[in-house]
């Protein structure tokens, strides 16, 4: 991303955000082991109201510059059963909407229709291993994994804009290019890789490490030529990972950036994924915690990312617009206020580090972000 796009891009991100997540309920039928909002089976209370929800949209429209993109996830926001009611409002407000539902019973052709009928356009879903064996462990369901590739495959016959999420971690690092080849097979056209951050009931399951962290997103850089665009959550250093492989064009990418036995098994591994002519896809929106990003909880309350438990605010009692813009916190994330190598580093302003999985590692919000082998000390993110 060229200086003068990047300053446009994040002072754009000073008065309304690009990505508002709206976790509408904790309600979910799934059980996974990774799953940042510890997810169970009923709603909590406290969950806002439809009145509030349209409130909240509202908020949201009201909002300075470009609509937002709204995300109704959860849990399972299939699990509402005022969804159909809250998508059609913001379809109507001309907020842009993208539905993220778990994969369960209540994912069928039906209530997919009706929600292509109110005018969306965007789904994901999430697809973790390359087996029902890799899956469906982390899924807590048996033959979730089939389930999912067939949803993929109903949603793909029915118009929609497909994204499939990825938690990369270390029981499936080596199967990202397995994934990717399903993926691909799928005509999805998204595919965003979260890195785990220990929240929730992630805290019981083993990131990768730095080094791990920086020969995968190498990879993915590789994988934005199989013809999808290929985000990061809670990576952005692969957008520093972009900008040196740029500026290194025609170099032996393993020996020029010594990297190690992980990125030549799936970089060999991309055989296995057919090739495109098409260009590489523009993945730097330079997205970061609180800064084009901002999430809604179940009940209100407000937080730079899902993944970092720090409360901001709530929209029962301040809107969305006034907290975003106003907040201590986000004023400074936005303005780049880092600590050690991440404040230092020439690459601030485009990546700036994982903000929530600083906080998980040290309880500060502003700290290195330890997936980056950039920080120091370079932390190793697997237990000992």
């Amino acid at each position: 991303m060229r200086d003068e796009t990047l300053t446009r891009t994040l002072q754009r991100y000073e008065s309304a955000p690009h990505l508002v997540f709206w976790e509408t309920t904790k309600a979910c039928g799934l059980a996974c082991r990774h799953c940042r909002a510890s997810a169970q089976t009923t709603a909590l209370p406290g969950e806002l109201t439809t009145a509030e929800g349209r409130d909240l949209l509202d908020q949201i429209a009201a909002m300075e510059g470009p609509r937002a993109i709204v995300v109704f996830t959860g849990g399972d926001c299939f699990e509402r059963a005022d969804l159909d009611e809250l998508v059609g409002y913001a379809v109507a407000l001309g907020l842009r909407v993208g539905v993220a539902p778990s994969v369960t019973p209540k994912v069928t052709r039906e209530s997919l229709q009706r929600l292509y009928d109110l005018g969306v356009r965007a789904l994901s879903i999430s697809l973790d291993g390359a087996s029902s064996e890799s899956h469906d462990s982390l899924r807590g369901v048996a033959d979730h994994f089939r389930a999912t590739l067939d949803a993929l495959e109903m949603m793909r016959d029915m118009g929609f804009r497909l994204q499939v999420n990825t938690t990369v971690m270390d029981h499936n690092k080596r199967e990202l290019a397995d994934i990717l080849a399903l993926v691909r097979a799928a005509g999805v056209s998204i595919w965003e890789v979260f890195f785990l951050v220990s929240v929730g009931r992630g805290s019981f399951i083993r990131e990768v490490s730095a080094s791990e962290a920086e020969e995968i997103c190498h990879f993915l850089v590789d994988a934005a030529d199989r013809g999808l665009t290929v985000r990061t959550v809670e990576a952005p250093f692969f957008r520093r990972v972009q900008a040196e492989r740029s500026a290194a064009e025609g170099v032996d990418v393993a020996t020029y950036f010594g990297l190690g036995e992980l990125y030549r098994h799936l970089h060999e591994g991309l055989e296995r994924v057919p090739h495109t002519e098409r260009p590489r896809s523009s993945t730097s929106l330079a997205t970061g915690d609180g800064r084009g990003v901002i999430f809604v909880g179940y009940d209100g309350e407000v937080h730079a990312s899902g993944f970092l438990p720090v409360a901001l605010g709530n929209v029962r009692e301040r809107s969305l617009g006034e907290i975003y813009t106003s907040h201590e916190i986000l004023t400074a994330l936005r303005a780049g206020e880092l600590e050690g190598e991440c404040g230092r580093c020439e690459y601030r302003r485009l990546c700036g580090g994982s903000r929530a999985r600083a906080y998980a590692r040290t309880g500060r919000v502003f700290a290195d972000d330890p997936a980056c082998v950039r920080t120091r000390p370079r932390v190793a993110l697997t237990a000992d």
